[in-house]
């Protein structure tokens, strides 16, 4: 699978309509071809997790974001189900508190970050603040901003401010991975009538959905600025095919193993001293 197709250039404007279609499948790989793959890929990411606690140089964060009905949570459930919960945390970001609302912009988003050697997983995070912000402005009037820039401004000083802020991160070992999970309106329909016909799955869905299926035009609109905007070398973004939850799986499982793996993370060696302790320990266990 040519993962690259998935990663947003640096170098051109993308349209998501034009470039990228949410029904994609590369090779006609068929669902139990990738289940299968799904699952060998979750057993190689158990195994890099382990060693990059080991390591203890870097930490991931993922960064999931869709529209309503994409697929986030069974993603990451999915996905990540191989893995240590011990060295793993996923944070859903709500509505702010007036505690957060008192702190700039990236401020909660600063307080959840993956310490080194385990990894982070943001369901929803600070692109919101370029996202349903810009849809809904009464968000950003109740952050009482004492200089708020008219326009676009804003949106072009918060693309620069979250770019130095990853940049930051990246150069302090923080490994940063973002994913839009790309579902159509068509499929995001059907899955709206699943939520609502099956009892087990009502609690999923609020009346808000549909209100905030009404600005999809300007939603998508929003995620191609975000993208064309902040898809860097040091955090980039990809464009998931979302249609089809079993292959959205498998797209972000191979990414995530391919960059953990091209971190070329090692278990910790130890010295001759410690070798030596290490025989004594033996030699004292084997005497009892």
């Amino acid at each position: 699978m040519n993962l690259k197709s998935f990663q947003v250039p640096t170098s051109k404007t993308i349209s998501l309509s034009r470039d990228y279609d949410p029904a994609f499948l590369a090779d006609n790989i068929t669902k139990e071809q990738s289940v299968e793959q799904l699952r060998s890929g979750i057993e190689t990411l158990t195994k890099l997790q382990d060693v990059l606690y080991a390591h203890n140089a870097y930490g991931l964060l993922l960064i999931f974001q869709a529209m309503d009905a994409a697929g986030k949570d069974s993603t990451i459930k999915h996905v990540m189900s191989g893995v240590n919960p011990q060295g793993c945390q996923v944070f859903s970001f709500k509505t702010p508190s007036t505690e957060e609302l008192d702190h700039d912009y990236l401020w909660r988003y600063s307080q959840c970050l993956p310490e080194r050697g385990r990894i982070g997983i943001f369901n929803r995070s600070y692109y919101e603040e370029v996202l349903i912000a810009r849809i809904h402005s009464e968000i950003l009037d109740r952050q009482n901003l004492p200089h708020r820039p008219k326009g676009d401004r804003l949106w072009a000083q918060r693309f620069e401010e979250i770019n130095h802020f990853e940049q930051y991160l990246t150069n302090n070992g923080i490994v940063i991975l973002k994913f839009f999970l790309n579902i159509s309106k068509t499929e995001q329909k059907k899955r709206f009538l699943k939520r609502i016909d099956t009892p087990e799955k009502n609690w999923k869905f609020a009346i808000s959905d549909i209100e905030e299926r009404q600005h999809w035009d300007a939603y998508q609109n929003s995620y191609e600025n975000v993208f064309n905007h902040t898809s860097t070398e040091a955090a980039p973004w990809y464009i998931i095919p979302a249609d089809r939850k079993w292959y959205t799986r498998l797209v972000v499982a191979d990414i995530i193993t391919k960059r953990l793996s091209e971190l070329d993370l090692s278990y910790p060696t130890i010295d001759a001293d410690q070798r030596a302790m290490l025989k004594i320990a033996r030699d004292r266990l084997e005497a009892e």
